[in-house]
């Protein structure tokens, strides 16, 4: 029993590996590359749509409700990045239900790499909407003192984003497993319907963090107040 698809190497060269993780990342990719563009293909604005079309604009309207719940003004702005982190991890997870397949989210690396994401997404976002100054001026809030915990804050809750997630899709495969040598009927298709269900509540979980962390960012912080508009001078007589 292995602990993830890293240590299952397909074909080396050198220090280039291709693994089992490596593998199934591409499944995925072709997987939401592939239904992109046979959902897109045939889009229409009238009322007589695919069930695809329907399924699409179901998720898209719902990421956007979500996204600006958490309080981001242009949800739209956000969507791609947050729904392909969705869709990515939600996908993952529905394709486990294939003989033999094992998720790339239960890869440290797969979970590390998606946080690095987020974690270089949030200073471009902020960046992007309070300008360099005001995104470092909010690491020094509410007094520079804070400087430090700030950044060691920053860092760890990349390393919870990756962990969280490895965690929750790797104690799920392992315990599909032995209970598959143990009981090989009954419990492990209950703990199958468990597992996709854990998958997508991760998926969601993991996204709504990452907005989260994006609206705490481009927050605009009133630090000063608005200047004054000028007086205007008396006219000649």
């Amino acid at each position: 029993m292995h602990l993830s698809q890293d240590e299952l190497v397909l074909w080396q060269l050198g220090w280039v590996k291709i693994n089992g993780t490596l593998v199934a990342t591409w499944l995925v990719m072709l997987v939401l590359t592939l239904g992109s563009h046979l959902v897109t293909r045939r889009l229409t604005t009238r009322l007589a749509r695919t069930r695809w079309q329907t399924a699409l604009e179901v998720i898209v309207t719902t990421l956007e409700d979500q996204i600006a719940g958490v309080g981001l003004r242009q949800p739209r702005r956000y969507l791609p990045f947050i729904g392909a982190l969705f869709l990515f991890i939600a996908t993952s997870t529905l394709l486990s239900v294939l003989p033999g397949y094992e998720p790339p989210t239960g890869s440290l690396s797969t979970t590390a790499a998606l946080a690095l994401c987020v974690f270089v997404a949030v200073p471009l976002y902020g960046i992007g909407a309070v300008g360099v100054r005001g995104y470092l001026r909010t690491w020094l809030e509410p007094t520079p003192l804070l400087l430090p915990i700030n950044i060691v804050s920053e860092v760890s809750r990349t390393l919870a984003l990756a962990v969280r997630l490895f965690g929750n899709m790797m104690s799920g495969a392992m315990i599909l497993a032995i209970l598959l040598s143990l009981t090989p009927l009954f419990f492990p298709i209950v703990m199958s319907a468990l597992g996709l269900v854990t998958g997508l509540v991760q998926a969601y979980i993991f996204a709504i963090l990452a907005t989260v962390y994006i609206a705490a960012a481009t927050e605009v912080h009133p630090h000063a107040a608005p200047p004054r508009a000028p007086t205007p001078r008396p006219g000649r007589s």
